[in-house]
């Protein structure tokens, strides 16, 4: 089973990459992303496939808003990955 810890971890060391200037430590989990760091809509969709690959999980193009913050994001995916 994939943990909360591990989704958050997952996601921080994406945005970390994509965004090395980013301050992960001190996003704000309700704001979205795009509002806190430099995130185009390339580096938006780079950040949903690597959570993809990462977790071996579906996200549909669809499911994307859901993404738009940490909170979000790690809502959806933990429903996503539980059995």
């Amino acid at each position: 089973m994939v943990t909360e810890d591990h989704i958050k971890h997952v996601a921080l060391a994406i945005i970390g990459k994509i965004a090395p200037e980013a301050d992960i430590e001190n996003l704000d989990f309700a704001d979205r992303l795009r509002n806190q760091i430099d995130f185009d809509s390339v580096d938006f969709m780079n950040f949903a496939v690597g959570l993809q690959e990462q977790l071996n999980v579906a996200i549909p193009e669809k499911d994307y808003p859901q993404l738009a913050t940490l909170a979000g994001c790690m809502a959806y995916l933990k429903s996503k990955c539980s059995p």
